[in-house]
């Protein structure tokens, strides 16, 4: 056995130093470069504590509208009226014209669904213009006022829209 160390299935390991490779063993493993936490990971309240703990700097952000179409978000100053001390806040849709929304809608013979596919809007936005929680946007209440040819801004509320020319 003396000059055949190392042979399969005799269960010895010879380990030779040479050069550089003299300090390591096969034994051990040589990390180079550790992987952090998997995204999933970091996310979690306990991993985030631990790193606390550790010392590190942790850095939290809430995703604010990730994957959805904001289109209708409150385009009023938010912070200024957060800044204001007194009792403000954002205009609604007056009922009055959540009503004409309705009876127009109604003498149309469209359902909220219907209205609001037909001007590429959400029935929630439909329905909220018509209970009078919406936030008035002048791009929607256009959509709607040429959808059932009735006027929704401005003094004559509730009239029959002039079709005036498109072009020049």
């Amino acid at each position: 056995m003396s000059g055949e160390a190392g042979r399969a299935g005799e269960g010895c390991v010879r380990v030779e130093q040479v050069g550089a490779m003299a300090e390591s063993d096969w034994d051990t493993v040589t990390v180079l470069r550790k992987k952090g936490p998997s995204a999933a990971q970091a996310k979690s309240k306990q991993a985030i504590l631990a790193a606390q703990r550790r010392g590190e700097d942790v850095e939290t952000s809430k995703k604010w509208a990730a994957g959805q179409n904001k289109q209708h978000s409150i385009t009023k100053n938010t912070a200024k009226l957060d800044r204001e001390t007194e009792e403000l806040h954002h205009d609604r849709v007056p009922l009055e014209v959540g009503k004409v929304i309705q009876q127009g809608r109604q003498s149309k013979g469209l359902t909220q669904k219907d209205l609001a596919t037909k001007i590429n809007e959400k029935p929630q936005v439909i329905a909220d213009y018509e209970c009078g929680r919406a936030i008035p946007n002048n791009q929607v209440l256009g959509k709607i006022e040429r959808a059932i040819g009735l006027k929704l801004r401005g003094r004559d509320i509730g009239k029959p829209l002039e079709a005036g020319p498109k072009g020049k």
